[in-house]
């Protein structure tokens, strides 16, 4: 399902525009975002829009928490950003108003978070940035801007500066050997995106000269607030019109075919974890939950994940695929399909019709039990063991135990997400075990 998030000040959140919206307060393991989310629909398709100084402006371009806003978007599900933002325009041939879809951008920032990788202890991670600006949503802003017929300029590079002051006459001088436009916010925010894996692009308005032009005087704030409402209306048109061809796409996932070094054609990956919604302190207060329900309502995200399971056991001599309830119902009765396998659930006490055997396991208060059909696996059967997660692994441990009462072999144990603050591989360290997805445990 594509959900499109809007970030500016580009006035969406008219209740004439948006059906069905609500205000949602929000919190981010980076803090709280700039603004409450309003959630809702515009033309039947789904929003999610946060303004990016605060409701009244109130923010500066530095103070603006970028991480909260990118992050609390993408527990919400957005799988696209929509941006707008004004900017000063470093060449004679941008005029007041017109339109940029950026293309590049260079950073000129001192004192801000632009990562999310704060360090390196779960890994070296240097994130690719050739093109930062999704090339799918940038086509949809000039395909939408041919239609409007507005003044429009097809690429740009904008120099991000710190502000909230304006340039020096040298400062602008100097930018305009290297950038179209200049502004104080895109390079923080695209940066942020690309890592969270969400597809991001911006349509800039120019709305000054920034100061290089000397035969007119420098912008003032309220001329160049003048000319965005000035225009306001066009920027609307351009975001409403740009939607129905954003929802009409999937660029979330790349669907770029390779050459890998042996000849085959190999599927680009896309960042599985970014489909995973978070929802901080739940269920208690410093836990950060991980919730797969996002992934699962991603096809293609499903796809490949699904894939991903079928080309590590497709030439293996599995003859069971044994699912824990409940999750691992559905990643192992897919699996045992496209494998042409046994699918065997296990269940927890009490839901097992037939003669069941048990393994009672501990929680952190009290104990457990789960159960298995007994005439359901047979002595000597290979088993692959999956599950949506591996935490602390009691179950998972319980489940390897079950299956091996009755005589049988672990072929491997298999899970999406695994938490390894929680150690889960240790319990489990007799058996092999696969993961997909590595995530931190707390907020």
């Amino acid at each position: 399902m594509v959900k499109i998030g809007i970030i500016g000040g580009s006035g969406l959140d008219d209740p004439k525009l948006l059906q069905d919206f609500q205000e949602k307060n929000v919190l981010t393991k980076y803090g709280e975002p700039s603004s409450k989310l309003t959630i809702g629909k515009i033309n039947d398709i789904d929003v999610v829009l946060l303004a990016r100084h605060g409701k009244g402006h109130t923010i500066t371009p530095t103070h603006v928490n970028y991480r909260a806003n990118i992050m609390a978007l993408k527990n919400e599900g957005v799988t696209h950003i929509l941006a707008t933002t004004a900017c000063g325009s470093l060449k004679q041939e941008i005029g007041r108003g017109d339109f940029i879809i950026l293309s590049q951008f260079i950073d000129h920032t001192k004192h801000r978070k632009f990562s999310f990788h704060d360090d390196f202890k779960k890994g070296i991670n240097h994130t690719a940035m050739p093109d930062p600006f999704d090339e799918n949503l940038r086509q949809a802003f000039i395909q939408t801007s041919k239609e409007l017929k507005l003044k429009y300029h097809a690429k740009g590079t904008v120099i991000t500066i710190e502000g909230p002051r304006f340039s020096t006459r040298a400062e602008s001088h100097m930018f305009r050997q290297f950038a179209d436009v200049i502004n104080m916010t895109v390079s923080t925010e695209v940066s942020l995106a690309q890592e969270a894996g969400i597809p991001y692009a911006a349509v800039a308005m120019s709305t000054d000269y920034d100061c290089w032009k000397e035969d007119e005087p420098p912008a003032k704030w309220e001329e160049i607030l003048e000319v965005f409402k000035q225009n306001s209306d066009n920027v609307k048109k351009l975001i409403i019109n740009t939607l129905p061809k954003v929802a009409g796409t999937q660029t979330t996932v790349k669907n770029t075919i390779e050459t890998n070094k042996e000849g085959e054609k190999t599927m680009e990956e896309f960042d599985l974890k970014a489909t995973l919604r978070t929802i901080p302190h739940f269920p208690k207060q410093g836990i950060l939950f991980w919730d797969i329900t996002s992934l699962l309502n991603n096809p293609e995200a499903f796809k490949q994940t699904m894939d991903k399971f079928y080309n590590r056991y497709k030439d293996s001599n599995i003859d069971v695929v044994a699912g824990i309830e409940s999750r691992g119902f559905i990643f192992g009765s897919v699996l045992a399909f496209m494998l042409n396998k046994r699918f065997v659930p296990i269940r927890k006490k009490g839901k097992l019709p037939g003669k069941t055997a048990k393994m009672e396991y501990a929680l952190e208060y009290g104990t457990d039990v789960i159960e298995i059909h007994t005439e359901d696996v047979k002595p000597g059967d290979n088993v692959l063991i999956i599950d949506d997660l591996i935490a602390t692994a009691g179950t998972m441990e319980a489940a390897c135990k079950l299956i091996e009462s009755l005589n049988a072999n672990i072929h491997e144990c298999a899970a999406v997400i695994e938490l390894p603050e929680l150690k889960g591989k240790e319990k489990l360290s007799k058996h092999k075990v696969y993961t997909m997805i590595e995530c931190e445990e707390h907020v």
